[in-house]
């Protein structure tokens, strides 16, 4: 339920917006706006109930035991011969990419970062409140008519666009998330559909007109079904504003177990309007484990010994650059998620030099760019990718001799689960989510970014490691008990490293209770992000009482 404190307009006699009106939903939630969401919505969104009932189909088997692989049903279509449409020319040259929320100070340091693309995130990096939600879509369209300003609140700093800007794309949400919001015909809508369909109305002619155009990273795919979904979307709203097909392009996040299986047939299904994939290695890690959660002989080992190394993740890599480039589609890299230490000199050179390892792993294999979540990272990246790009990409290097068959993406990562492990997932996974309550999707921790991607392998691995009764290294099993005492000690260094005052007028409760919940349930949830929506809304709904917002 949407908390009934909040405000209600009446759109339609089909369309309900619930939340506090101000000034900046007014330009951003216009009659026309809303009604072309809602077009969507009431085309689509039967769809998306049907593809959500089908995951879980799926899931039903994995857990009975059937093992991914490669649908036997399109296997014509990997062995034809057929490529994506023709990219524009702000697409070509992608060597470095930047991620973050679609916040004002974050767009506009993104943007004049010297980075080639610039992804403004509405999923894993942003707080789904909904003065973030509006306040991302106003920053995005005032981005786009370059009329964008910000004044940190703190320090007065005044931040504004340079004359140098990345190529801007965006990311909505899930097609498994739900904005509670918007109400369409008494039901809330598609997460996916908001956010694209808002982005889209205010800003897909201007960019255009600018020689660039609507560009978009879809997260969370889990079937080419899904990709068609998505791409059956953009030609309706393509046709609306009367524009012709392939005008929006999209680059798909591999980030799901089942949709490294269907690499070929996502393309497909978006070939006019695809990008290329992405792979979204958190992502593909929590999913792992959560496809992977009946089986005992499939757990993992600590976050930390899960790297770019392990063979499953080496053989999606190469599998996902062979696919790509046969295609004509980019190939691009991962995430780097350290941040700059400060006040520490050989910390921060020895993560710098983590940071050009992986890069150049990736460039050397193939990739046609990567990603970074700080700004200071944009240089380490693209010094790599300059040196090794001949071109705007490297689509010519086809990787013919990579063969990737249903095993070499199941194989376990070897490593140890050791007692710190566990620690750090306890303690990353408490202090992410008590954040993402007060509001904030991207959390620098122990000189990491961490967005809800992490936060998910953190709690399914403590899940996992429980169900399974794995033992650590030193021969102890994970018990509940065990896990509850190490809760206990992790919340007190927490309360230490951030401040008693601090710490009893956060969030810590609610996350705490949440993760708790999260890890000793009997069933693994699917997303965390479902039931922390939950309680985010009850906290909007108590703070409105208190006159708080």
């Amino acid at each position: 339920m949407v908390p009934q404190t909040t405000a209600e307009t009446q759109i339609d006699q089909g369309l309900r917006i619930l939340g506090p009106p101000n000034p900046e939903s007014e330009k951003v939630l216009t009659p026309q706006a809303t009604a072309f969401v809602a077009g969507l919505v009431r085309r689509f969104a039967p769809r998306v109930v049907q593809l959500l009932d089908h995951r879980r189909e799926l899931q039903a088997r994995r857990d009975a035991g059937e093992r991914p692989d490669f649908p036997s049903e399109t296997q014509d279509l990997r062995d034809d011969t057929w490529f994506i449409a023709p990219l524009p020319a702000d697409l070509q040259d992608r060597r470095v990419e930047i991620t973050g929320p679609a916040e004002p100070k974050m767009i506009i340091n993104a943007l004049n970062s010297g980075a080639s693309v610039f992804m403004a995130d509405f999923e894993d990096s942003l707080s789904p409140t909904w003065e973030n939600l509006v306040r991302g879509q106003l920053a995005l369209k005032q981005a786009v008519e370059g009329t964008i300003h910000h004044v940190d609140a703190a320090t007065g700093k005044e931040y504004s666009l340079g004359s140098r800007l990345a190529t801007l794309m965006m990311r909505p949400r899930g097609w498994h998330l739900f904005e509670k919001h918007m109400l369409v015909d008494g039901r809330p809508v598609p997460a996916a559909l908001f956010d694209f369909g808002l982005y889209f109305f205010h800003n897909a002619c201007r960019l255009l007109a600018e020689g660039t155009g609507p560009y978009v990273y879809l997260p969370k795919l889990e079937s080419h079904l899904e990709a068609r979904l998505w791409n059956e979307v953009f030609l309706q709203a393509q046709r609306e504003f009367g524009l012709p097909p392939g005008r929006i392009k999209a680059t798909v996040l591999i980030e799901t177990l089942p949709a490294a299986f269907q690499m070929d047939e996502i393309l497909y299904e978006l070939r006019e309007h695809s990008a290329g994939l992405n792979l979204g290695r958190w992502d593909y890690i929590f999913s792992f484990i959560k496809m992977m959660r009946a089986e005992p002989g499939m757990v993992l080992p600590d976050r930390a010994r899960i790297t770019m190394d392990q063979p499953f993740l080496r053989a999606c890599r190469q599998l996902l650059i062979r696919v790509c480039h046969r295609r004509g589609a980019h190939a691009m890299g991962g995430m780097a998620a350290q941040i700059p230490v400060k006040n520490d000199p050989e910390a921060d050179s020895k993560a710098l030099e983590r940071v050009r390892a992986d890069k150049m792993r990736e460039a050397l294999d193939g990739h046609d760019g990567t990603w970074v979540a700080h700004p200071a990272l944009v240089p380490v990246a693209r010094e790599i990718f300059d040196g090794t790009l001949k071109g705007p990409h490297q689509i010519e290097k086809k990787r013919r001799e990579v063969v990737v068959v249903a095993e070499d993406l199941m194989r376990l990562p070897q490593g140890e689960r050791t007692e710190e492990g566990l620690r750090h997932n306890v303690r990353v996974g408490v202090q992410y989510l008590e954040a993402w309550l007060r509001g904030s999707g991207c959390v620098p921790l122990y000189h990491l970014m961490e967005d809800a991607a992490t936060a998910e392998i953190s709690r399914t691995q403590v899940w996992q490691w429980l169900r399974h009764g794995a033992r650590l290294a030193d021969g102890r099993p994970v018990t509940l008990p065990l896990v509850r005492e190490i809760t206990d000690q992790e919340m007190d260094r927490v309360r230490s490293e951030v401040g008693p005052r601090r710490f009893e007028s956060g969030r810590f409760r609610e996350a705490r209770d949440l993760f708790e919940r999260l890890t000793t349930s009997e069933n693994c949830a699917d997303f965390l992000t479902i039931p922390a929506y939950e309680l985010l809304l009850e906290i909007h709904s108590l703070t409105l009482k208190r006159g708080g917002l």
